[in-house]
């Protein structure tokens, strides 16, 4: 019976298998800097994935502050040395995901491992910090437009991780976050109810403590800004030189970018990016000759 059951089981393995994904690629850290983490009902796995460019520090204009705040602050966690947990916040397009990239270019060589959590995996961030703690690697561990909601509990597993837990993230970790906004949980009207004012200081209610109390465990805060006019001109100069030459940045590329940014109702280095392609590519499709096909 056993035999025949085995027999059973065999052939329908045969049948199905050619449907099952592939077997998940091991991570090897001494050759991959980068992976994402996955979590599934029995814990969670790690899936390497190469870098997604070249982007290099010197390629993002307008954040000279930030960029020598964050590289200051890893290079001082990859010697071994005392480094902040790091939430980078601020306007949409100002360079928070660009940093952490090209922060895993330049630095992969010297040691940086990145590994990328959605925020809807967060609940399995513990189980992760555990995989890496063991390991030989220093790791930033990055969450990209971090938010929660209202009645999200997600945050709790972010808050242990940071400095809540008895034993606190292993001294190989760091974990960077990047937010349109400095508080990462919603405020309200009604959670201002429980504040009240005891001589000269404001003493919060339980509700806003709460949710400042989460933005308050990373130690390192950068804040990002809209691009004035000549920050972005000159984004836009360095990203059309990049993707073209010296010679598409002319007097109608910048009066075109002005108006670009006009009608987006903004100036960031994402918006400069944009224009780039945007000019670049509208310039090489007119230069390029007719096709043979067309008369």
């Amino acid at each position: 019976m056993d035999a025949e059951l085995s027999r059973r089981l065999g052939r329908l393995l045969d049948h199905v298998e050619h449907w099952l994904p592939p077997a998940p690629q091991e991570v090897d850290w001494s050759r991959d800097v980068a992976a994402l983490w996955q979590r599934h009902v029995l814990g969670g796995r790690l899936l390497p994935v190469p870098p997604r460019d070249s982007l290099a520090l010197d390629d993002l204009l307008g954040i000279e502050r930030q960029k020598l705040a964050l590289v200051d602050n890893t290079r001082a966690f990859l010697q071994g040395l005392p480094a902040n947990h790091a939430l980078l916040w601020g306007s949409r397009g100002s360079g928070k995901s660009s940093l952490i990239r090209a922060l895993l270019n330049s630095l992969a060589p010297e040691g940086l491992r990145l590994v990328q959590v959605d925020r809807h995996d967060l609940a399995g961030l513990p189980l992760l910090v555990e995989q890496l703690r063991e390991q030989p690697q220093r790791f930033v561990v990055y969450c990209d437009d971090l938010s929660f909601e209202g009645h999200d509990d997600a945050y709790k597993a972010l808050k242990s991780v940071l400095d809540g837990a008895l034993t606190g993230p292993p001294p190989n970790v760091l974990l960077y976050a990047t937010s349109n906004r400095r508080h990462l949980l919603p405020e309200s009207m009604a959670d201002n109810e429980g504040s009240r004012l005891v001589g000269e200081e404001l003493h919060h209610g339980d509700a806003v403590e709460e949710k400042i109390s989460l933005s308050d465990r990373f130690g390192l805060w950068l804040g990002f800004y809209p691009f004035n006019q000549d920050t972005y001109l000159e984004a836009c100069c360095h990203w059309v030189t990049h993707l073209g030459s010296a010679k598409d940045w002319d007097a109608e590329a910048r009066a075109e970018a002005i108006r670009y940014a006009t009608l987006r109702g903004g100036r960031s280095g994402r918006g400069a990016w944009q224009f780039a392609c945007q000019w670049v590519g509208r310039r090489r499709l007119h230069e390029a000759p007719a096709s043979s096909g067309q008369r």
